[in-house]
């Protein structure tokens, strides 16, 4: 454990963790309405003049990477492709000396559209969520009609040469918890990488219950029902998904199981929201405003002192477990994932 807080360097906390990895929520709204991150008549969305700028946002970004040590970033939302300046955003951040990995998390509608450009400009690869290939299910879980969209939107970041595509799923017990087999076969077929993400207390309408989440355990039995699964010998490092080999290998599938088996101990991501907010966990209950730190004429010297005394205090977990947790005030979509 670090005996005091750094007034320069990296992103450390009082943990001994150090965060490298940067999500940055580009927008706050969505073109769906996921069951398990918003209710069916939306949020009121953050006010224009509140949010981050363009120039503020690669100016943040470039903070991290020159002078806090983060070296991957991945844009989020909401629904960043949304965003109308994302291809100019990455761009300007794939210009930076170091120059980060840069990744983006989409539900895919439009990402056949923008994949060309998103790619010319910088953009390395893509995680989409796609929960289920029935379309019904589809409209009962999002409640849009826009299957065929991410699909086409999937097929179209392949061939525009973002690789690897992650597949990200979400469970959700009576919905679409038979369709585990089928989706891995569908990622295996396109030459995809699936990962299942157990459920989280990250819904606006503050319904999880642990009682009724599909669980990794659950999953993986469902799973060794059509295919022979084995640890992946690779190391996971600061991954939030543990592998396994499938039916042998080279293919693997991925399991997050933020909520049974947490990974905080390895925990290396730092987040910024769309409105400029730094927080140093996703299930964090306070922020830190850099947004004003900017528009009052701090300068980067500055900036980077607030983030790291930020990240200083994040707790050593999330504390799911525990009876006194709370869960945010802020829905996954206002958060960024």
């Amino acid at each position: 454990m670090s005996a005091a807080r750094p007034t320069a360097g990296l992103l450390v906390d009082r943990h001994g963790r150090v965060a490298r990895s940067l999500r940055v929520s580009l927008t706050d709204k969505c073109n769906l309405r996921c069951t398990y991150c918003m209710p069916a008549e939306g949020l009121p969305w953050v006010a224009g003049p509140q949010l981050l700028d363009d120039d503020e946002v690669v100016r943040l970004i470039r903070v991290a990477v020159r002078r806090l040590g983060v070296t991957d970033v991945r844009f989020t939302g909401g629904e960043p492709l949304i965003r109308p300046g994302l291809v100019g955003i990455i761009a300007a951040v794939a210009a930076m000396t170091p120059r980060p990995r840069i990744s983006l998390t989409t539900n895919g509608i439009g990402l056949d559209r923008l994949a060309p450009a998103l790619h010319a400009a910088g953009l390395d690869r893509v995680n989409v969520s796609l929960d289920t290939l029935d379309r019904e299910r589809f409209v009962q879980l999002s409640r849009r009609d826009r299957l065929d969209a991410v699909l086409t939107g999937l097929t179209g970041a392949a061939q525009a040469g973002l690789a690897p595509i992650k597949i990200n799923t979400v469970l959700m017990r009576g919905i679409n918890d038979d369709e585990a087999p089928a989706l891995l076969r569908f990622a295996l077929d396109n030459h995809y990488q699936l990962r299942f993400i157990e459920q989280m207390p990250l819904d606006a309408q503050h319904g999880w219950d642990r009682s009724t989440m599909i669980t990794a355990d659950e999953i993986l039995t469902a799973l060794r029902s059509a295919y022979v699964l084995e640890p992946d010998p690779a190391h996971r490092g600061a991954a939030p998904a543990e592998t396994w080999l499938v039916d042998g290998g080279p293919a693997r599938v991925g399991v997050i199981a933020t909520v049974t088996r947490p990974f905080c101990g390895d925990c290396d991501r730092t987040r910024l929201t769309a409105d400029g907010q730094v927080r140093n966990c996703l299930f964090a209950t306070t922020e830190s405003d850099l947004r004003e730190a900017l528009r009052a004429g701090a300068d980067d010297d500055e900036v980077a002192r607030r983030w790291r005394a930020a990240m200083w205090g994040k707790r050593a977990g999330h504390g799911i477990d525990d009876p006194t947790f709370l869960q945010p005030d802020r829905s996954m979509s206002a958060i960024g994932g």
